[in-house]
């Protein structure tokens, strides 16, 4: 009789792990729609930062970076490039480069089925005309790929900040 009454608790404690798992997936499902929509506001808003954890070169070569000095920041119709180290001064005072300017097309669309959005915009600066195509998901990591009118391209990945939540250091324009 007592195996019987333990046969039946556990799997009466399986059925409630099953239980629990189900409402974790649905709970999470729910963060992550109601991320996507926050990201979608965001987005539309024109006022996000991009604070890169990585930056990777054309050749694949990936590379832990800064993220307050590695970073794509749009605010409304101006926008900010910026590479940066800790370990050099560079052209703008921060080891790398900081290309400031205007947002010219902009383009964004969004898949609410799978939770993730596309952008791509230009940024019309002083040192060049830039391309950047944009993915972010719905947990928030994000991906930029930057190309130039030159061969070769940049992507940075991170994740997407608010311009006040953003604790980024903008360099020196690059002249």
């Amino acid at each position: 009789m007592a195996a019987l009454f333990l046969g039946t608790f556990s799997m009466s404690n399986a059925q409630a792990v099953k239980l629990d798992r189900k409402e974790k997936k649905e709970v999470r499902k729910a963060q992550l729609t109601a991320n996507f929509y926050a990201l979608d506001t965001l987005l539309k808003a024109r006022s996000f930062v991009l604070e890169a954890d990585f930056l990777q070169n054309n050749y694949g070569d990936r590379v832990p970076v800064s993220s307050n000095l590695n970073f794509i920041m749009v605010n409304k119709s101006n926008g900010v490039l910026q590479t940066g180290s800790n370990m050099s001064m560079g052209y703008n005072g921060v080891g790398g480069v900081t290309a400031e300017g205007n947002i010219g097309s902009w383009e964004l669309n969004r898949d609410a089925k799978r939770l993730y959005h596309t952008l791509r915009f230009s940024l019309l600066s002083n040192i060049g005309h830039y391309d950047v195509f944009l993915t972010v998901n719905a947990d928030n990591n994000a991906s930029a790929i930057i190309t130039g009118l030159g061969r070769g391209s940049l992507t940075w990945n991170g994740r997407i900040k608010t311009l006040n939540g953003s604790r980024v250091f903008k360099g020196q324009t690059t002249y």
